[in-house]
């Protein structure tokens, strides 16, 4: 049990890769972005995974396991320690624009997996300290909007047209940004004003969680100009930008092609089926299994350490760092995964294929 606790040490290598391109600069400023998408897809292709879960016995064990929750809480000082390392360092007059260029890219991947990676997993959490964490994650990646569309829109209306975060087949990832980005956007302020309207209280009253991001987000974008400056203020929205674009690639390549069944007015119950899995063990590690991507849908509130693989869960052909490249790619895209759905349409898992 010792080494399944300690492996997730691994999601670490992500933050360390962000500071060295911080740190050092120059060509080593695309360090972080060489580490996560070339040298962790290069060592998936090598390595398949296992399909093999916790026994019961340990997966009570490991679900009371503090340790785990602890390596998710380190990485919000650390998130933050690497964003004003950043804010101090991309106003440098000294620097090159490719070398801000490389830095930016680095710190939207920090944005990407520990402000919205981390803050999901603890977003599904039942404490009010665990959902704060969340919330001052998102904040670092001006996404807070998917605390509320992610918990009570994603997850009820996961692979339906009724889901923005959930891709149609044949839509392109570009497309795809667009209509997830906005859509989610919108429908967090559907639910709460539905949420308020419950409550008898009007739209826009302070209690509407969705106003109180959009301040909180506005005020750090102002302490951001007026200590840094305009520059930096941009260099910071761009790093943004590019780590909830990172999220909305990962939400296109989990429900690709995948719709539920609507039985009469209702659709189906979520299940393992709704959601491509990947086994592969780097992208497991670093994403604090993300990628088992079935089970967390299946019960949402299960903890990183204990989701399982299922047999009925459609396989991506490799871990999310190459699914997330290979979408970039729209033509070879459609040419892997409507392969793989077609040879899935005619076997059980063909029911949950478009």
């Amino acid at each position: 049990m010792l080494l399944q606790r300690v492996k997730y040490v691994a999601a670490y290598t992500i933050p360390f890769s962000v500071f060295l391109s911080l740190h050092f600069k120059g060509l080593f400023s695309y360090f972080a972005l060489i580490y996560a998408f070339g040298f962790i897809p290069l060592l998936e292709l090598l390595f398949s995974g296992t399909e093999q879960n916790l026994s019961r016995i340990d997966q009570a064990i490991a679900k009371e396991d503090r340790l785990y929750d602890l390596f998710l809480y380190g990485m919000v000082p650390l998130q933050y320690f690497l964003l004003v390392f950043y804010l101090f360092h991309i106003g440098n007059t000294d620097l090159l624009l490719y070398e801000k260029i490389g830095m930016t890219l680095a710190m939207g991947i920090s944005c990407g997996v520990l402000g919205i990676n981390v803050a999901h997993e603890l977003g599904h959490r039942n404490t009010k300290f665990e959902q704060t964490l969340s919330k001052i994650l998102l904040l670092s990646s001006l996404y807070m909007h998917f605390f509320i569309e992610h918990n009570r829109g994603h997850h009820k209306h996961v692979s339906t047209n009724d889901d923005p975060a959930s891709s149609r087949y044949g839509e392109s990832v570009y497309a795809f940004w667009i209509r997830s980005t906005i859509g989610g956007w919108i429908s967090a302020w559907n639910l709460e004003f539905e949420r308020l309207k419950k409550k008898s209280l009007g739209k826009f009253n302070f209690k509407n969680e969705m106003l109180q991001f959009q301040i909180i987000q506005l005020a750090l974008l102002i302490l951001v100009f007026f200590v840094f400056g305009l520059e930096v203020l941009l260099f910071f929205v761009a790093s943004a930008i590019f780590g909830f674009l990172l999220l909305e690639t990962v939400n296109y390549i989990e429900h690709y092609g995948l719709r539920r069944k609507k039985k009469g007015e209702f659709y189906e119950r979520t299940l393992p089926a709704h959601s491509w899995n990947s086994n592969h063990p780097i992208g497991r590690l670093v994403l604090f299994e993300l990628s088992r991507h079935s089970d967390h849908h299946y019960i949402a509130n299960r903890k990183f350490q204990t989701l399982r693989h299922f047999n009925e869960s459609p396989q991506m052909p490799t871990g999310y760092p190459g699914m997330m490249i290979l979408a970039l790619i729209p033509p070879l895209w459609f040419w892997v995964m409507h392969r793989k759905i077609n040879s899935l349409k005619n076997t059980s898992l063909g029911k949950a294929l478009a």
